[in-house]
């Protein structure tokens, strides 16, 4: 693969992660099914423009993958992020987006042996960083690295 289609390749990946995130964040606080959510981002969404801003071109095999994983695999994923929350942090105290951001990050940790940790929690860092200050960013980090740790041989 040359480096231009490496590049295209990770730039359509990181769209992906962020529409993955936007996704599950929609269909938790509409309570839409997987199918018609999927069909909605393919069709309006992913590499569209909406109210004059572009939306970036997302692998949209990857997306469906990431955004079907969590939810096939919502069980798993929220039990490892709960496990790595401190004692006095519950899940439910967890902001949405953030939430959302946190099982993409597992997701891709225990079902994309093809991804290396260090690019999951770095493309996981900079989707933090759209949305959240340093401090949020650090905690995504902290967290996806402690289920790392459990889940992949380094």
């Amino acid at each position: 693969m040359s480096t231009n289609n490496a590049s295209a390749k990770s730039k359509s990946r990181s769209a992906a992660r962020l529409a993955s995130v936007q996704a599950l964040y929609q269909m938790d606080m509409e309570d839409i099914g997987i199918a018609r959510l999927l069909n909605e981002f393919h069709s309006h969404r992913l590499g569209q423009e909406i109210e004059d801003a572009l939306y970036a071109d997302a692998d949209p095999d990857f997306f469906d993958d990431v955004v079907s994983g969590v939810d096939a695999r919502r069980a798993e994923i929220d039990e490892l992020v709960d496990g790595k929350l401190g004692e006095k942090w519950k899940m439910e105290r967890l902001d949405k987006t953030m939430l959302q951001l946190l099982r993409c990050g597992t997701y891709e940790l225990i079902a994309r042996p093809d991804v290396p940790t260090a690019t999951v929690i770095d493309e996981y860092l900079d989707v933090a960083h759209a949305f959240f200050d340093k401090k949020d960013a650090k905690f995504v980090n902290g967290l996806l690295d402690a289920v790392a740790k459990d889940v992949r041989a380094r």
